[in-house]
């Protein structure tokens, strides 16, 4: 799933952390980054908000059903 215009990376970490399984970021590579792990989690978002005050878009592959509804929920309320 592709999430957009991400300004409030607090609140978008809250989520993450909310998710019963994995949830991974997608890199430009195709590599998949596990966003539940707290290193990896501040490598991805550091590079992420590297030149950017907010992440235009990103690719994030969720395990569990019930998270991908939790994420849909988050960028619709955001």
């Amino acid at each position: 799933m592709k999430i957009y215009n991400v300004n409030d990376v607090e609140k978008f970490l809250d989520t993450i952390k909310q998710c019963k399984g994995s949830v991974e970021l997608v890199s430009q590579q195709g590599d998949r980054l596990n966003l539940k792990s707290e290193l990896t989690k501040y490598l991805a978002i550091t590079k992420l908000f590297k030149d950017d005050t907010f992440i235009n878009e990103m690719e994030l592959i969720a395990s569990d059903p019930d998270d991908v509804k939790l994420l849909v929920d988050y960028m619709m309320m955001g």
